[in-house]
């Protein structure tokens, strides 16, 4: 059996066993956001925080080697200024990321992109945050700096992280 038919099989016994995501409920129903068809659902935590991380499939060979994802986190909060703490703690370890680089914060207040390394690859990376409901809810983008799947995947891969984005602004 070929190397590629190998993988071609290994991918689909992956994906028989994943669900596919669109509309997405945490914390008691009290955050909710939509995905793009297509995006994986890799992991799933309950309790506090309660974690959803989502896998961006990547159609190239670089796949292979690295993983596109977006992860959701909730966590329950006191104030205002627990907020602000658990952005700057949750900044602070990306600051301790392997080469990281701060790139701004290209989508307003309480948002950060940088890249940084991930097994040796250049990943960007954008974190993006808001509180509701007395809940801390992190949204954070991770994707190789470079595919060869090329620039009209990264763009939708970033797409799709504004619209998971727009939806938890609601």
């Amino acid at each position: 059996m070929s190397l590629t038919r190998s993988l071609l099989i290994a991918a689909a016994l992956l994906l028989a066993g994943t669900a596919y995501a669109t509309e997405v409920s945490m914390a008691g129903g009290s955050v909710g956001f939509s995905t793009p068809d297509g995006w994986v659902s890799i992991m799933e935590t309950q309790g506090d925080p309660e974690v959803r991380v989502f896998q961006v499939p990547d159609p190239s060979p670089t796949a292979a080697s690295s993983l596109a994802r977006v992860t959701v986190t909730v966590k329950q909060i006191s104030d205002l200024a627990a907020f602000e703490q658990y952005v700057a703690n949750a900044r602070e370890r990306a600051k301790s990321l392997t080469g990281y680089q701060a790139a701004g914060n290209p989508y307003g207040p309480n948002s950060y992109a940088y890249t940084a390394s991930e097994n040796g690859a250049p990943y960007r990376y954008s974190e993006r945050y808001w509180f509701a409901n007395n809940h801390a809810i992190q949204l954070r983008c991770a994707r190789p700096a470079s595919s060869q799947a090329g620039a009209a995947w990264a763009a939708s891969f970033d797409k799709g992280c504004d619209t998971v984005a727009a939806s938890l602004a609601r």
